[in-house]
């Protein structure tokens, strides 16, 4: 039964309970009723102990279910009732906590590729993924998700690898080349012919790695679980020795009834629920409320590059001229001939060449996909591409266009892929919210991605990692830096979000496998919310302090006045709600902006 069943449950045995006492006069039912469902609900929370305790964490269960059988054991059973709904309202609290914050997110097993397209003679079959053999021949349509590894075997286009491999540059694809399951076609069809089988392909990895740094979770204790018993066995002390004392066994359930963990119970996850609450309205949605706790004392931060620490697009660098052109000139006319291009860096060079230029018009342009542009200008062929298309010897590694008139070189365009503007003041903050390491870990080149790290502010880079490299970097984190986030947005950031203490994905253009795999999610395409759920966290855990040490300050008062007696079980039970009522209240300062 949910805990939101039990709490309702509880209700209307309460319910039923005063009906049969006030209004039928049978004291002896309503003892029955509250009995009967006290029982319940203590061997519930017997069994929901026992899983803690094996879990290797400590809770306040004990102190409840003693409270519970001791009130009922003296026939104090009213204060037993209010025991039980404040319990099984806690609970359904929790759950309510996680739920409302959570959004629904697309599974990562419903990306993967369902089908493939067959080429069977001449005929065209679609089949289901585990029919897929090596050795057979596929057809992968324009943007289409190539369904299992393969080689090119008919077609030439370029393919969009970045989910998978961190590189925001589309990869040319032609025959004899490799492409991964999981990667995106361009605008050509290709054929390919199967080399593994769907289970051992590159997405098929990725998606049994996130499996398994799913069902290994971090360690992590929770705020009322390091409060509980020290608070327990305080509660045992004054009670047991209130009853050796008086020699009353009612003494020790007094005690206890105002000893209930109301304010564990209660107040944290309502701060808890309030911080998630303020968190989703800077940016970030936060699915537990254990990673606002996790993030409240952050040690180190991993971030992804492409799509996290840059925007993910690349952009013109420098427009380099040789020959007869001058740069102005040498914009105008590559722009123009790349005008009516969908190549991913046609489409940024047009984009920078008509805020510097007026473009060259060229009436006839052909596109070789996956190579470049030709076309003619004054009675000689222009070409635009790659160094080898356009005829000339390649410069550096960086990702550049070549320019070739006639025979003649004519000059280069470099690109770069952009940092986030607001990528340094986000790792400043985070520094200065005292997290210690702050490390980049990407499936780039080393060369650009150090780049990049000393622009944002990053002094660690771990270059050239695939899924799995990024996991054994995670891993090795020592304890004593610790807890750890991991800031990613692609498919191959999935089993390292996962596997992190904290996995945050940029979830406005990253992928659903990223967003399923995270304790969090950036809604906003804006790197600084991820600082700023890291502040929100932090106010939220030190009034969650606050609030607990505020109830648990009131129940040891009232613990050692009911130890002398004075106050009777049920009125005992009330105040007890009176101390909940102020650790909500203190709680629900966790809404609110700073």
């Amino acid at each position: 039964m949910s805990h939101f069943k039990k709490f309702v449950a509880t209700i209307l045995v309460g319910v039923a309970a005063l009906i049969s006492q006030f209004a039928f006069g049978q004291p002896k039912v309503a003892f029955l009723l509250v009995a009967i469902l006290g029982g319940i609900v203590a061997l519930s929370m017997v069994k929901e102990m026992i899983a803690t305790l094996k879990s290797g964490r400590y809770g306040v269960d004990i102190l409840a279910i003693t409270a519970i059988v001791a009130t009922l054991a003296v026939g104090q059973y009213w204060a037993s009732l209010m025991i039980l709904i404040m319990l099984t309202g806690g609970d359904s609290l929790e759950d309510y906590a996680s739920q409302e914050a959570s959004r629904e997110l697309r599974h990562l097993l419903n990306q993967a590729p369902q089908q493939a397209h067959r080429i069977a003679g001449k005929e065209l079959q679609d089949v289901t993924l585990d029919q897929v053999k090596i050795g057979d021949r596929l057809l992968v349509k324009p943007q289409e998700i190539v369904p299992v590894d393969g080689l090119v075997v008919a077609g030439a286009s370029e393919v969009d690898e970045s989910s998978l491999t961190g590189e925001a540059k589309p990869v040319a694809k032609e025959h004899g080349d490799e492409v991964m399951s999981g990667s995106v076609n361009g605008a050509v069809a290709l054929q390919i012919k199967v080399s593994k089988l769907a289970q051992d392909s590159q997405y098929q990895t990725i998606v049994k790695l996130v499996k398994e740094s799913q069902a290994k979770p971090a360690h992590f204790v929770r705020l009322a679980d390091r409060y509980a018993v020290p608070f327990t066995i305080l509660a045992y002390l004054i009670g047991g020795i209130a009853w050796f004392v008086t020699k009353d066994p009612v003494r020790f359930a007094q005690v206890l009834v105002v000893a209930s963990p109301c304010p564990l119970i209660l107040a944290a996850p309502i701060a808890l629920i309030a911080g998630m609450s303020r968190s989703s309205r800077k940016g970030m949605i936060v699915k537990t409320g254990t990673t606002i706790e996790k993030m409240a004392t952050l040690k180190t931060v991993a971030f992804d590059k492409t799509g996290t620490i840059t925007a993910g697009t690349l952009a013109v660098e420098a427009v380099i001229p040789e020959g007869p052109f001058k740069e102005e000139e040498l914009l105008a006319l590559a722009a123009g001939a790349e005008e009516s291009s969908t190549h991913i860096l046609a489409r940024s060079l047009v984009q920078y060449g008509k805020s510097k230029v007026t473009l060259h018009h060229f009436e006839e342009v052909k596109e070789v996909v996956g190579q470049g542009i030709e076309t003619n200008y004054q009675g000689k062929v222009l070409k635009i591409g790659s160094a080898a298309f356009a005829g000339v010897p390649k410069v550096g590694t960086g990702t550049a266009i070549y320019l070739s008139w006639g025979d003649q070189s004519v000059g280069r365009i470099t690109f770069k892929d952009q940092i986030r503007p607001e990528a340094a003041a986000t790792i400043a903050k985070l520094r200065s919210l005292g997290t210690d390491q702050v490390m980049m870990i990407t499936g780039d080149q080393a060369t650009v991605a150090e780049q990049i790290a000393e622009n944002a502010g990053i002094t660690t880079v771990h270059a050239n990692c695939l899924p799995q490299d990024k996991l054994m970097i995670l891993k090795n984190v020592p304890a004593s830096e610790r807890p750890l986030m991991m800031v990613g947005d692609g498919v191959n950031d999935a089993p390292a979000l996962a596997i992190a203490d904290v996995g945050v994905a940029m979830g406005a253009r990253g992928s659903s496998a990223a967003s399923e795999s995270a304790a969090a999610v950036v809604l906003k395409d804006d790197l600084s919310c991820v600082a700023d759920g890291v502040q929100v966290a932090q106010e939220t855990m030190k009034i969650a302090k606050q609030s607990v040490l505020i109830g648990l300050f009131c129940c040891v008062v009232l613990m050692m006045i009911a130890a002398f007696g004075v106050i009777p079980t049920l009125l005992g039970a009330i105040l007890q709600e009176v101390v909940d009522t102020l650790s909500i209240l203190s709680a629900l300062r966790a809404k609110n902006d700073r």
